[in-house]
């Protein structure tokens, strides 16, 4: 029998599992953090990781509260400058996986990590870019992680930080970008893939439990599904413990436990 598991365990257990040994993964903190040390912990140990502040292949204990981690620097193989991660690593199409979230996302995967309504007066400040705008273009592809809902889930994100598909179609190589760019996203409800020719995004797999009406309520564009739409396979007992031991871990130390 199948333990049982939170919609956000799914989440991030589902997107762990797109990931490879053979991957070099550029990292963001949050979510896409969790998924891709849960990928390292179990199924993908040769996976290397990278994190924006220059850290190669860290391999942490506990999730970092920011880039700034001491825990990424003391858990690598190596740290180099910023400058040298972007301009050698990142720009030099060296990684194979940017894994990014964001506040909003649209059809075309498009991120909004910026403002939440009108730039000049916002009713939302938010953390900003960062290195994502580079990651979205410079990355060989790029999976998102982020919980759906309408709210973030919106027919057009109120600024695009990191370009995803543009406007569909091939935006992206009218535009000079060389790079696959989004390829997949994992939500709390189902994943979605881009649909060659449009690059709108189509649902190819539903949580279990989930209904089509669930994701339609939670999706701010008429959503459309896969003709083989499949069902995630739920998690499995050393995925859920993994996940949780690693999360326990990290409430542990970042409230200054053993």
């Amino acid at each position: 029998m199948t333990a049982e598991h939170t919609a956000s365990e799914m989440m991030t257990i589902a997107a762990a599992r797109a990931l490879t040994n053979d991957d070099v993964c550029f990292v963001g903190i949050g979510a896409p953090s969790a998924a891709c040390n849960l990928a390292r912990l179990t199924h993908a140990p040769g996976i290397t990781l990278v994190y924006e502040s220059g850290t190669l292949a860290t391999r942490p204990d506990v999730l970092p509260l920011s880039i700034g981690d001491g825990e990424l620097c003391e858990t690598a193989l190596t740290t180099v400058s910023v400058p040298e991660m972007f301009a050698y690593w990142l720009q030099g199409h060296r990684i194979t996986i940017g894994f990014l979230g964001g506040a909003q996302i649209d059809r075309f995967a498009n991120l909004n990590s910026t403002v939440i309504g009108p730039y000049a007066e916002p009713r939302t400040r938010l953390p900003g870019g960062g290195g994502a705008p580079e990651i979205a273009t410079s990355c060989r592809q790029v999976f998102v992680i982020m919980s759906q809902t309408a709210r973030s889930f919106v027919s057009e994100v109120d600024f695009v930080t990191s370009f995803g598909h543009g406007t569909g179609g091939d935006d992206r190589r009218r535009r000079g970008i060389t790079t696959a760019g989004p390829t997949l996203v994992v939500t709390d409800l189902c994943t979605l893939r881009p649909e060659p020719g449009t690059m709108e995004l189509v649902v190819t797999s539903m949580h279990e439990g989930t209904t089509r009406a669930d994701v339609e309520a939670s999706t701010g564009w008429p959503v459309r599904f896969a003709d083989r739409l499949e069902v995630t396979p739920p998690p499995a007992e050393v995925e859920l413990s993994t996940l949780r031991e690693l999360q326990a871990r990290t409430a542990a130390a970042h409230r200054g436990g053993s």
